[in-house]
């Protein structure tokens, strides 16, 4: 058996990209979910919308080892996967102190049943920028801290409405986090990220990457949807 591969603590997240290809085996691919959750793997599954995917999988597990081998049985199921990211929950360092309830539910975030309430989906990876006239990483701390509080009492007001769910992926990925959306509808979506492009530490300072979006279901919808 190999050692685990774990962050100190919170957990590993991988989203895949996935098409169907034509040795794709429905039953394989929910075997491999089941088994992955039998080991404590959290997994969404995601019919997606538009020609860039046709599933997405969003694995989280502290072991890095053991999300590999869901990557494996879900590619040896027949599941082409033509994009992925790859990142760790975290705890901003801005938000150094926050009640340990908020800590664990960063860290440690519960998505098992998310979908039966908030089935709209989105993912786009982010960054900051390093350019002259709007350089993030040369601001002062309390500057930047101050931005992200402004950034942070925008997403606050859809509290019930969106969950969202921020990793980081500085130094495991290309970009710098990964910001995964989901909301009880469509335009939840479309105005949540509206509103907090408004806010300086986004407008001034923010990179965005390809967004993916889709619905959020059971294996069983997502594989008979295709």
């Amino acid at each position: 058996m190999t050692e685990p591969v774990a962050p100190s603590e919170g957990r590993g997240v991988v989203h895949l990209f996935c098409k169907p290809s034509s040795s794709f085996d429905q039953a394989a691919a929910i075997a491999a979910i089941e088994k992955a959750q039998a080991n404590d793997v959290q997994v969404v599954t995601v019919s997606m919308l538009g020609h860039k995917a046709d599933v997405a999988i969003m694995a989280m597990h502290p072991d890095w080892w053991t999300l590999r081998s869901f990557q494996s049985a879900i590619a040896g199921a027949g599941l082409d996967i033509v994009d992925s990211f790859v990142s760790l929950t975290e705890i901003s360092e801005y938000a150094a102190g926050v009640p340990e309830e908020m800590r664990n539910m960063r860290l440690y975030p519960d998505l098992t049943e998310v979908h039966e309430d908030k089935p709209a989906w989105c993912f786009y990876p982010m960054g900051k920028k390093r350019e002259a006239h709007a350089n993030w990483f040369t601001l002062p701390f309390e500057e930047r801290k101050e931005l992200m509080y402004e950034h942070g009492s925008s997403g606050r007001k859809f509290k019930g409405r969106i969950l969202q769910v921020i990793t980081g992926s500085t130094g495991v990925d290309d970009w710098e986090w990964g910001v995964t959306l989901f909301g009880q509808h469509p335009d939840d979506l479309k105005e949540v990220v509206y509103t907090m492009r408004f806010d300086e530490a986004s407008s001034v300072y923010a990179d965005f990457g390809t967004f993916y979006t889709g619905i959020a279901a059971t294996p069983a919808q997502v594989f008979s949807a295709l």
